[in-house]
């Protein structure tokens, strides 16, 4: 009988073959497709893969980065954000020691389609002889509206009424007339039955016959019958002269500026407004003076830093009933420092508080003094939740907890309450803490932006009020309950873009001299592209990545202690009507940046990195550039020959506190200076 041999089957368990292994036998990348084009909003599929020497794809995962404001990259897709060409990046490191695999991926980001036309007109009736104003905007299918669309309007009887480039339609006899605005294939018109003109004359109502230079007028122009009786609806157009004084210059700004009958000098003299309503005509002269609002500023005291980088300021009455200040820091080891201010002019350094990180940006302290609060970048594990400070002894503060649920990357900034705190997490979002008890905060809620960078929170009256960069301002109920908001259930309110793209703070205040709500709300550009006066980074190009402009001198290298450069401005909005906000002025002085801001009693605090802190009478009705009005009250360059970069402003943050103004300066420290009161007239 034969015997069947069952064979010996040696199983060997072979080691896993690790992400870093196959990595290892990586010899290029590859994107699949090559390029991608998308449209703006939308996403497409793309994978980038690592291939060994045959060819073959390897387990190992590849990065794949792209700039955030112009392209996302998530779960193997990437998403357009600004139309243009662009570029996402994807990189692996295959051994230690060696340069890592890259590939750059061609991405194009266009517009969607114009759907529709959507026309606006302005208010009125057409009349023969008058204008009357139109705008169009091209939308997508979503109701998002193409920038910078080219719009070309037509007229269907030319002999009725005209049309130019811009929307402006005149009349010129009675009859029927279409208007045709085009753009991208889609087309909208609106028709007019043109009427005689029943008015004879014009007046102008309002005004008075003297202000001083940035006072805001308000005028109205009345179309009358020849039995004296108004007429509705005659659209009027705007126009103003100016005389100058004698001591006036020439050649600067613009003199003056009306709009919808709002009326604002920015040099004093004899100025006429004109109200023009086809062939009607009515003038309104009165004399402008100078503001005349400067006051002389003095030092009061100084908390001198060299060694490091000052952020971040605030200024708080402690339980003990003395005054103390938090400040930030950067390159400081993660250093934190209190002063004590109860006399400015002997400003004490009482303490520190060091946390693990690189930077700390922000520091707060709520309103009843019971908590501080310090964010940071940089934590050496990666873990940057804000740090709550037990302020029960002021002058040696100490730290309660830190909070992370909820919080990934860094916080930059914060906003607190007496009940809650509004805590940045990595750019993206902002999250809601209950902090009744400092020693055990709790989540409450939070609130992400769809598609938006958020920098700075700022609530008033239960609104809160977000900077999220080319999104532009973010408005939402956090518990002021009109749009059933609460803090565990923020909603939505509305959104204001603005012109710059580059939204880093906002301030909500409402003033006490005209009791309109104004949103204060500030750039933040950190370089001069294109600008003549570009600074280092841009006419340096051998050192660029900045790294050397936030180090101090070295004087082995040569390296370091070169000032920043930076450009922005104050955009002021309207927001008396949710609803329906808008921009109604600036304040700009031309090559410098705006950081932080205060605005109290009509007055802005405005720390304006390179050009110091600029204090502005911001009373009354806002309009124009407030810089260009003489509204400038006073202006602190702070310089320390022996600070971080000697004798280099760079202001972080301004705080009125009692009577003096606390500047933090990110070369020098912490200064006390103060506005003396005007010299009595003799």
């Amino acid at each position: 009988m034969l015997r069947r041999l069952t064979p010996l089957v040696l199983l060997f368990l072979a080691a896993p073959v690790t992400a870093q292994d196959a990595a290892s036998r990586a010899v290029r990348l590859e994107s699949r497709p090559a390029t991608v084009s998308v449209e703006v909003g939308a996403s497409a599929a793309l994978e980038v893969v690592a291939l060994d020497a045959s060819g073959q794809v390897l387990d190992t995962p590849v990065r794949v980065v792209g700039a955030r404001d112009r392209l996302t990259y998530e779960d193997g897709r990437v998403t357009g954000v600004a139309v243009g060409s662009h570029e996402l990046i994807a990189t692996l490191v295959v051994a230690e020691g060696q340069a890592p695999l890259t590939l750059r991926v061609p991405v194009t980001v266009e517009w969607p389609a114009v759907a529709r036309i959507a026309i606006e007109a302005e208010a009125g009736e057409l009349y023969a002889g008058t204008t009357l104003g139109h705008s169009a905007a091209a939308l997508h299918a979503d109701g998002s509206v193409r920038p910078d669309a080219a719009i070309a309007w037509t007229s269907s009887s030319a002999a009725v009424a005209s049309v130019d480039a811009f929307g402006n339609v005149t009349a010129h006899s009675p009859g029927r007339v279409t208007l045709t605005a085009s753009s991208g294939g889609a087309t909208a018109s609106i028709e007019y039955d043109v009427e005689g003109l029943p008015a004879t004359r014009l007046e102008i109502r309002g005004g008075a016959d003297a202000v001083r230079t940035g006072d805001v007028q308000t005028f109205e122009a009345v179309a009358l019958d020849a039995s004296g009786d108004a007429v509705a609806g005659v659209p009027v157009t705007w126009a103003t002269t100016f005389e100058r004084d004698d001591y006036a210059q020439a050649g600067g700004a613009a003199p003056s500026q009306i709009r919808d009958g709002r009326f604002v000098a920015d040099q004093p003299g004899v100025h006429t407004v004109i109200a023009t309503a086809g062939p009607l005509t009515a003038r309104r002269t009165f004399r402008v003076s100078a503001r005349e609002v400067v006051q002389k500023l003095s030092v009061v005291g100084v908390g001198s830093t060299s060694r490091i980088r000052t952020t971040d300021l605030w200024p708080f009455e402690g339980v003990d009933g003395r005054d103390y200040a938090l400040t930030g820091a950067k390159l400081s080891d993660g250093f934190a420092f209190v002063w004590d201010i109860t006399d400015p002019s002997n400003i004490i350094k009482t303490d520190s508080i060091q946390a693990d990180a690189r930077t700390i940006n922000d520091v707060k302290v709520s309103p009843d003094g019971r908590y501080g609060v310090l964010t940071r970048e940089g934590a050496s594990n990666r873990r940057n939740g804000p740090i709550i400070l037990d302020l029960a002894d002021p002058a040696h503060p100490k730290v309660a907890t830190t909070f992370e649920d909820g919080i990934t990357g860094g916080v930059h900034n914060v906003y607190a309450t007496d009940d809650y705190l509004y805590a940045l997490s990595n750019g993206d979002k902002y999250v809601i803490i209950d902090m009744s008890d400092i020693y055990a905060p709790k989540y409450v809620g939070e609130y992400d932006h769809p598609n938006s960078s958020i920098h700075d929170v700022w609530v008033h009256d239960g609104v809160a009020y977000s900077a999220e960069w080319g999104t532009g301002v973010v408005v939402v109920d956090v518990g002021n309950g009109r749009w059933g908001g609460s803090p565990a259930n923020p909603v939505f309110v509305t959104s204001f873009p603005l012109p710059t793209g580059r939204t880093h703070a906002v301030f909500p205040y409402r003033s006490e001299s005209s009791d309109r709500f104004y949103l204060f709300v500030g750039d933040e550009i950190m370089s001069r592209p294109g600008l003549a006066m570009e600074g280092p980074r841009g006419s340096w190009p051998d050192r660029e990545g900045g790294a050397n402009y936030a180090e101090k001198y070295d004087p082995a290298t040569g390296q370091g202690g070169v000032p920043l450069v930076t450009q922005g401005y104050i955009q002021i909005v309207d927001f008396t009507d949710p609803a329906n906000p808008e921009m109604v002025a600036r304040y700009e002085v031309s090559e410098y940046g705006t950081h932080n801001m205060w605005v109290e009693n009509d007055i802005l605090y405005q720390g304006y990195y390179e050009g110091g802190v600029r204090i502005v009478d911001v009373s009354g009705e806002l309009m124009g550039n407030l810089y260009t009005q003489g509204r400038e009250i006073a202006v602190f360059k702070p310089f320390d020959p022996a600070g971080f970069v000697p004798n280099s402003t760079m202001v972080w943050g301004v705080i009125p506190y009692k009577g003096n103004i606390f500047v933090a300066d990110t070369n020098s420290g912490l200064w006390a200076v103060r506005i003396q009161p005007p010299r009595p007239v003799s």
